[in-house]
């Protein structure tokens, strides 16, 4: 669905779910903004036991003037509330929630659009009622997906009324303090969107309580300790999620804790907070192996995050308590992997196959083409940033991933061929689900990447040893030591043919696209 969608409805009303966080209510309010302008009747409301009392979240409504209502589920259910709702010009949209979900009151509606962040609970296809809905369980924060929405539907997102200072702190206080962002979109709000630095200084200094302070100190009292893998796992009360944070940044200070989970409960599942200190565990990696299947997870290599919805977890364990889950899937996660350090590592190429790369196309960019030499710029793309300064001779390339590289010049001009062909992003890359851009660190200005993009190939035969996985491995490869490539069942741990210390991964799905088996005696 796109915002567009719905302008058809005259009466609108914008649920955020029971218990408001900063999130739901950005998110709801980017909603409000965008439809009030255009002539709609809107109204943005909340329900539950209780109305927003905490410190920050008053100060932002104050700040912000969000005119969010709060109805009691006494009124909704004997039909004095929203009697707009049971006209037919009428829509609900439910905001960083699913309608009929544990965690918003269900008010009664002709037609409902669901705009969401987490895992589906609710399946719309199910519920007729349910006429249009995105859920994008991979982004950090609503607040991120109503900021894309409104982005494509030629919305500016200004601060003018307070619109960016609350989407912004929308992805903050539900990405623990911007340290669980990894998806490429939520970045680009973070770094895009204008927003009041002073207002968002005094509402992060306003977010923890007394009884929070407490919270956090009676949980940090009763934690779990695995000292072989030097992992703790604690269970804290019912808290904001920066109180995760604070306690899990707070044990990695113990000298012998080297990994931590910090968890507690939410009405719809529960709540991680996932640290590490040592090279060898990625802390976004581990937070999407806690939640695999059952959640999602993700953020950044020393700090994470994740979320387990009640629904899938019970359906998949009846009997596990959840806290004696996590500990197991940590002990599994350790157990997983073997560990190879490509320097002291020397492949056996007995019993490996060789292959040599197919000679596909590839996008390659001159940065010179895109800013001055000189800048300093900021290449984005699903796996991750790569922080660079343009030069004359710096090359850019578009791998069929979607990842990108850079390269030199004379090295590039020996080993590829330049096509004289239009370099079209879908038909060269297997992931289309961001397009990488390239930033002007100093303005902030960001280009997409595939708008200066050409086509090459590669030239001569690249020949390497490969053998499919059958337990998952971390390596640190020649040219990286401090970050590992994760290698799981199924895809191939590779070595070049004339060096066997240059070891890495490739991906089953990425393996079978590029590389192609040659007969050659490798005994």
């Amino acid at each position: 669905m796109n915002l567009k969608d719905l302008e058809g409805y005259e009466e609108i009303v914008i649920q955020c779910h029971d218990n408001p966080d900063a999130d739901t209510l950005g998110a709801g309010y980017g909603l409000y903004c965008f439809y009030k302008d255009r002539g709609k009747k809107v109204r943005m409301v909340y329900s539950g036991r209780s109305q927003i009392r905490k410190s920050n979240l008053v100060l932002l409504l104050e700040n912000v003037a969000i005119p969010v209502e709060y109805v009691s589920p006494a009124d909704i259910e004997s039909g004095v509330s929203l009697p707009e709702l049971g006209r037919k010009n009428s829509i609900l949209i439910t905001v960083d929630c699913q309608y009929g979900a544990g965690n918003v009151t269900k008010i009664p509606a002709l037609a409902v659009a669901v705009i969401d962040h987490h895992q589906v609970e609710i399946e719309p296809e199910n519920n007729p009622i349910i006429r249009y809905h995105q859920i994008r369980s991979d982004l950090a924060s609503c607040s991120t997906l109503v900021w894309d929405l409104l982005r494509k539907a030629g919305y500016q997102a200004d601060d003018e009324a307070g619109l960016g200072s609350a989407l912004y702190y929308g992805l903050y206080t539900d990405s623990n303090q911007l340290t669980e962002v990894y998806n490429p979109l939520d970045r680009d709000m973070m770094d895009q969107i204008p927003h009041d630095n002073s207002l968002i200084m005094m509402l992060k200094n306003s977010n923890l309580s007394l009884s929070e302070l407490e919270v956090a100190g009676i949980a940090m009292l009763r934690y779990s300790f695995n000292e072989e893998y030097g992992f703790a796992v604690i269970k804290s009360q019912p808290c904001d999620p920066n109180i995760l944070g604070l306690i899990s940044d707070f044990l990695l200070q113990v000298d012998k804790i080297r990994v931590c989970v910090v968890f507690n409960e939410t009405n719809d599942g529960y709540k991680l907070s996932v640290r590490s200190c040592i090279k060898e565990v990625n802390a976004s990696e581990l937070a999407a192996f806690l939640t695999n299947k059952i959640g999602s997870g993700g953020g950044h290599y020393e700090k994470a995050g994740g979320f387990i919805s009640r629904k899938l977890y019970h359906e998949q364990q009846e009997t596990l308590h959840i806290e004696a889950y996590i500990n197991s899937r940590m002990t599994e996660y350790f157990d997983t992997y073997e560990i190879i350090y490509a320097k002291d590592y020397e492949a056996d190429p007995r019993g490996m196959k060789v292959y040599e790369k197919k000679k596909l196309p590839l996008g390659f960019v001159r940065a010179r083409d895109v800013l001055p030499v000189g800048t300093p710029i900021t290449v984005r793309s699903l796996e991750g940033d790569i922080d660079q300064t343009v030069e004359d001779d710096l090359i850019i390339m578009i791998g069929v991933k979607g990842e990108v590289y850079p390269n030199r010049e004379e090295k590039f001009l020996r080993s590829n061929e330049i096509l004289d062909r239009k370099y079209v992003y879908e038909e060269c890359t297997l992931d289309h689900t961001y397009v990488p851009t390239i930033k002007n660190r100093i303005t902030g200005q960001n280009h997409l990447l595939t708008e200066y993009a050409h086509v090459c190939v590669p030239t001569g035969s690249v020949k390497i040893y490969a053998k499919q996985l059958e337990r998952g491995v971390k390596v640190f490869t020649a040219w990286d030591k401090e970050k590992y490539m994760l290698g799981k069942p199924g895809d191939y741990l590779a070595v070049r043919f004339d060096d066997l210390h240059d070891v890495y991964v490739i991906e089953e799905k990425i393996f079978g696209q590029t590389y192609q088996e040659v007969n050659c005696d490798n005994e």
